[in-house]
């Protein structure tokens, strides 16, 4: 399984500062030592024509000079430097170059990724450009070059977004608000961040505390929803380890147990359909950061499961 990486990317945050940024480099050492079924490959950069599909210009370049607002920089939670440019293009890179390796392989993904709090001309909560927003977009004008056997144009590829962090993805929901060949789902805690919410195409808003049991139950009945209501051709999963009871920001209450079992849930769901799988990691700020990383490598192990099978489906094709 390929896994895209952009962790020697640093940003010099200030001390104190509580974004988990070693959990990056970490995840792949013990991917690396635990997981050898597993690829690593540096994540590209991704170019301004790709992130103009998503993001304003003044927004791209202001990133990019660093001549933005300070405010700007502050509710994106980083303070602006080359690193932090940089590190925003592989992030989105990665989830591109993920993409296209899981629409031949089944599934691969991304160490990182999942900056869901970033809209078309702002970021916000650590987010600062929108990679599955970015990665929808480009697979589906890639797959617009694309013609059937008799010359025709296919139809459009449709995309599903299962945002599973805890934070409710509503950068995502806001670019997607008008577009039906993007399905938006987030499950989420209903009173944490971000306060404002944007209507997703699905939304599930869960009580502080929840549990193993409702949560699983919640997640079944979404994706039958989502099944009910939209045919995917691609699923970008967004498997956050912040709704683990370890976590500080999460405020819910799933269990290890109960995170493998929803991973299983989601990649059981794609499987079932023969729908390739992008995976991105999302939030993840545990009081001990071995325990995200852990919940993060345990989503890893479980993914590897299921893109092993498609490899054996493609080995009997061939």
């Amino acid at each position: 399984m390929q896994a895209f990486y952009a962790d020697h990317f640093v940003l010099p945050l200030p001390e104190g500062h509580r974004f988990p940024m070693r959990k990056y480099s970490r995840l792949r050492d013990r991917l690396a030592a635990e997981l050898p079924g597993v690829r690593f490959a540096e994540a590209p950069a991704a170019s301004d024509g790709e992130l103009a599909l998503v993001h304003t210009p003044a927004y791209i370049q202001g990133i990019e000079q660093g001549h933005l607002d300070a405010s700007v920089y502050r509710e994106i939670g980083f303070p602006w430097s080359p690193a932090m440019a940089a590190r925003a293009r592989r992030s989105v890179g990665a989830t591109v170059a993920a993409a296209r390796v899981a629409l031949s392989e089944g599934l691969a993904g991304n160490l990182a990724g999942g900056t869901h709090h970033a809209y078309a001309d702002k970021g916000g909560g650590f987010c600062v450009f929108n990679d599955i927003a970015v990665t929808a977009r480009l697979m589906q004008a890639e797959a617009g070059r694309e013609r059937d056997p008799r010359g025709h144009r296919r139809a459009p590829m449709q995309v599903a977004v299962v945002d599973l962090d805890v934070h409710q993805g509503n950068g995502t929901a806001r670019i997607f608000a008008h577009d039906p060949s993007v399905f938006t789902l987030s499950l989420h805690g209903e009173k944490n961040f971000p306060f404002r919410k944007e209507p997703s195409d699905l939304d599930v808003g869960l009580p502080d505390g929840c549990t193993d049991e409702p949560y699983l139950q919640a997640l079944h009945q979404a994706l039958a929803e989502l099944q009910g209501r939209f045919a995917p051709d691609l699923v970008i999963y967004l498997a956050g380890a912040d709704a683990h009871e370890g976590d500080r920001l999460g405020r819910l209450k799933l269990s290890l147990d109960g995170m493998a079992v929803r991973d299983r849930v989601v990649f059981d769901w794609a499987w079932q359909r023969r729908l390739p799988v992008v995976l991105c990691m999302g939030g993840g700020y545990g009081h001990d950061i071995e325990t995200t990383v852990s919940v993060q490598v345990q989503t890893w192990r479980i993914a590897l499961e299921y893109q092993q099978r498609w490899q054996a489906l493609a080995a009997r094709r061939a």
